[in-house]
């Protein structure tokens, strides 16, 4: 019995992960549509998703201070490269969000908005909410997952050690960051159960009828998004790399984009990105510190959603937007889709933000976050794993920018 356990895991580890989830994904749709009241199969998903957002900030807090630590000082110019691609990534997201929503206008049928929460009103409260999460306790940050305070922590205890720690010190730091990055190995192993779980949820509680009542807002979502991944995005990375983009760029969607649309987390999927990054032979000093940097400040998913609800929302008032407002949204959506992340409810709660250009009211603009919560199931995890699958793509483009210029050959099993 025992044996025969061992020889059906040992196929199991040894199928490709991506099979494995494709697997897990059509036997969650199955289910869903057949089955759709059994609480144990949505339960996967909670685990999986729970293990991901518990070992997540350990594993960035442990590799940034290790890497810092230990990092040597010629890292910097790729450092500055993966976040200016962080930043005209961001950018160019909210641009197409407003040029998308101009071109194919949707209008919106109100909905109570869903949250309790507080809602930012204008750009400095944003920056501010940025601020005060950097210098929140680093105990409190780890425990509920406050990827600022984690990074500022992490990076300040880094270069502090760098300075002033011994072989012995930094050896046990160093192989408590292998450790975490271990466990997370076994989780990731289980992801087909999880994702199993979490595509069962979503269909047997949302079914398909969200596609009807809102199909014009979804599918102007759905379109700035994949135009971004598919057209922007490879754009930036052939700019960079003068390289066929594709391979590299569905890699990256494939191996990334797909947990992450899932999981609905670009904290949860970290520690997929990481993996990934380490099969694209990057540097451990760098992606270790850039990874969960993108997660926290590359968010063209959440510039996209926060412009085509702003737009969505004008449109249906049949307010006249100029030009010079345009412009402006794009780089409001665009700086406050970098501090969506620490906001309760992410990118949606800055929606009023962005409406408050257009002076829509603050009524109409929660009845907006409202719609925002119904067809989340499909805008959320799009935004997710377009967020998390350009965090791999733009730290791998800027490390294989610096190959060239070194003139060391890029990966064949890729370009």
């Amino acid at each position: 019995m025992l044996a025969s356990f061992k020889n059906v895991f040992t196929l199991y580890t040894k199928t490709s992960l991506i099979i494995r989830i494709i697997i897990g994904l059509i036997v969650g749709v199955v289910l869903g549509l057949s089955a759709p009241k059994l609480t144990s199969v949505y339960v996967l998903g909670d685990l999986f998703v729970g293990a991901l957002k518990a070992i997540a900030p350990v594993l960035v807090f442990f590799l940034v201070s290790s890497s810092l630590m230990q990092g040597r000082e010629s890292l910097g110019g790729k450092f500055r490269l993966v976040i200016f691609l962080y930043i005209v990534g961001t950018l160019c997201a909210a641009a197409v969000g407003v040029l998308g929503s101009f071109l194919f206008p949707a209008t919106l049928t109100f909905a109570d908005a869903q949250t309790g929460s507080s809602v930012p009103t204008n750009i400095g409260e944003v920056l501010k909410n940025i601020i005060m999460g950097m210098i929140a306790n680093p105990i409190v940050s780890i425990s509920e997952g406050k990827y600022l305070g984690i990074l500022f922590w992490s990076a300040l205890l880094g270069i502090a050690l760098k300075g002033i720690a011994g072989d012995t010190t930094k050896k046990a730091l160093q192989d408590l960051s292998a450790g975490v990055s271990e466990i997370v190995k076994w989780i990731i192993e289980f992801a087909p159960f999880g994702i199993l779980g979490l595509v069962y949820n979503n269909i047997s509680t949302n079914g398909i009828s969200i596609f009807k009542d809102y199909a014009g807002i979804i599918a102007l979502l759905v379109g700035c998004m994949m135009f971004v991944a598919l057209v922007v995005n490879p754009l930036i990375v052939f700019i960079f790399l003068r390289k066929n983009p594709f391979p590299l760029v569905f890699k990256c969607l494939k191996e990334s984009g797909v947990t992450a649309f899932f999981t609905r987390s670009s904290a949860a999927n970290i520690p997929v990105n990481m993996e990934l990054c380490q099969r694209l032979k990057l540097d451990k000093e760098v992606y270790s510190v850039s990874v969960p940097l993108g997660a926290t400040i590359n968010m063209s998913g959440a510039a996209v959603t926060i412009s085509v609800f702003a737009l969505a929302a004008a449109h249906t008032l049949n307010l006249s937007v100029d030009i010079p407002s345009a412009i402006l949204l794009s780089v409001m959506s665009a700086v406050a889709a970098c501090g969506a992340s620490g906001v309760a409810g992410g990118s949606l709660l800055l929606i009023p933000m962005a409406c408050s250009l257009f002076g829509i009211d603050q009524n109409i603009a929660m009845q907006v976050v409202g719609v925002g919560f119904i067809v989340g199931v499909i805008q959320d995890s799009l935004e997710t794993a377009i967020n998390s699958s350009s965090d791999a793509l733009f730290a791998a483009t800027a490390e294989y920018s610096q190959w060239k210029k070194e003139g060391k050959q890029l990966p064949k099993d890729i370009f």
